[in-house]
């Protein structure tokens, strides 16, 4: 028998191995798409703001670019540590309290 083959380039299967997860996958592909778009939006403007596409592609949608982007590895997703994040937040504003609370008394 023949094996099940799809229209759809890069394979949705593959997609998803490289991100973790669909979540993550539509995210990271949006995300991308948006920036491809604004930097076809902009060629006109001369401005150069916007990173152009990471693949030679035939694809005319910058959705179906970005999925070839993240199929060439071009395009990873990036881990945040929201709790050291959020760590590191508390701790920088702590010390501001405390400089402000430091000043205050040499003041007065």
């Amino acid at each position: 028998m023949s094996e099940n083959t799809s229209m759809i380039e890069p394979q949705v299967e593959e997609l998803l191995e490289l991100s973790g997860s669909k979540f993550r996958l539509v995210t990271l592909a949006s995300k991308r798409a948006r920036q491809i778009n604004a930097y076809f939006g902009q060629l006109g403007d001369g401005l150069g703001a916007s990173i152009p596409p990471q693949v030679t592609s035939t694809a005319r949608k910058p959705l179906s670019i970005a999925f070839e982007e993240i199929a060439a590895t071009k395009i990873e997703p990036i881990e945040r540590d929201f709790e050291a994040e959020a760590l590191a937040e508390a701790q920088a504003a702590a010390d501001a309290a405390a400089m402000d609370a430091e000043a205050s008394d040499d003041a007065g």
